[in-house]
């Protein structure tokens, strides 16, 4: 539950104008008893003016009655339909004008020692812009040559805290730049892997189809030969075989014209 506005003056106010045990206003304003007991006896803030919480719409009769007859209950805030005030809590960092001739020496000092810091981030720390950061970084700055690295913090224009707070975002967004620079580094070496070993087996594929394909061919002239040997060789035979019976049909056929003679 949310304390009331000017805690310690809606104390004063209840403690002289309701019958309110010390607990329940301590309970309510957010406040120590030991301080409420002080206040009713007057030995702390006894300058303080009394505030009444009914008049700044924080309480009504009805609920300081019900826990005046009910000392065990606990006093409830009225509850606000309007919106909450929203504080700015971004912007342009203001700088003394006693302090702004420093601001090129702190962002020399980032650039020098935490070159990981995006403009950005230095901008949100000097509160300078990003033109005169490039111009430092280029050494373009029209007062580069006399610039005097100077640690932010030392001159108040940051604290350690908004310095350790961007120093440690831009080690983390490094940090995963990296880890994902090396796991493409290593997906496309497992790709190139892969495409190796696929072509190495295809190379090895057609190797041992040109190895099988020559053997076929091998195999092929082998049996030809050997169908054109069988070939010439039933020729051959087949000759000799006409060869044969030519001659002893000659040769019957001589006897017979003897015989007539």
């Amino acid at each position: 539950m949310n304390a009331p506005l000017m805690p310690k003056a809606t104390a004063v106010w209840l403690i002289e104008n309701t019958a309110l045990t010390f607990d329940q206003i301590s309970e309510f304003c957010k406040i120590h008893i030991l301080e409420v007991q002080a206040i009713a006896d007057g030995e702390v803030n006894a300058a303080i003016v009394g505030s009444s919480p009914v008049m700044n719409g924080q309480l009504t009769y009805d609920e300081i009655k019900r826990c005046e007859d009910d000392q065990s209950a606990s006093l409830k805030l009225i509850t606000s339909d309007l919106p909450e005030v929203s504080f700015k809590t971004k912007g342009p960092k203001y700088i003394p004008l006693s302090r702004r001739g420093d601001k090129p020496n702190a962002i020399a000092w980032i650039v020098k020692y935490h070159p990981e810091l995006k403009d950005s981030q230095i901008v949100r720390l000097i509160g300078t812009t990003k033109n005169t950061i490039e111009k430092i970084r280029d050494r373009t700055h029209w007062n580069s040559a006399y610039l005097n690295p100077v640690d932010p913090v030392s001159i108040g224009l940051c604290t350690q805290i908004d310095l350790d707070k961007e120093v440690q975002k831009a080690s983390k967004r490094v940090e995963n730049r990296k880890k994902k620079e090396e796991k493409e580094k290593l997906d496309s070496t497992t790709l190139a892997e892969v495409e190796e070993s696929n072509s190495h087996f295809e190379a090895n594929s057609e190797n041992k189809m040109v190895q099988e394909n020559n053997i076929n061919t091998e195999v092929k002239n082998i049996l030809d030969n050997n169908e054109t040997k069988k070939i010439i060789e039933s020729n051959t035979d087949n000759t000799n075989e006409k060869k044969e019976e030519y001659d002893s049909d000659s040769v019957f056929a001589k006897l017979q014209e003897l015989k007539k003679d």
